[in-house]
């Protein structure tokens, strides 16, 4: 569980976006660069070659 202070204040490394926090799959998404940022040991992995980018159907659901 991700601190909601610590989001708050969290940006993606890449572009500096806000992040949204995915607690179903424990990671961190960057809408702008379609990428999500793992979470390990409740410890947010904020590197680029560690992220994943996210499907076309994970971008749709995230603009509900």
């Amino acid at each position: 569980m991700i601190d909601k202070k610590l989001l708050d204040i969290m940006a993606c490394p890449i572009c500096k976006s806000p992040l949204r926090y995915d607690s179903a799959k424990q990671e961190l998404i960057c809408r702008a660069d379609k990428l999500a940022f793992p979470i390990r040991d409740d410890i947010p992995v904020m590197l680029e070659d560690e992220a994943r980018t996210i499907s076309l159907e994970e971008y749709d659901a995230l603009k509900k």
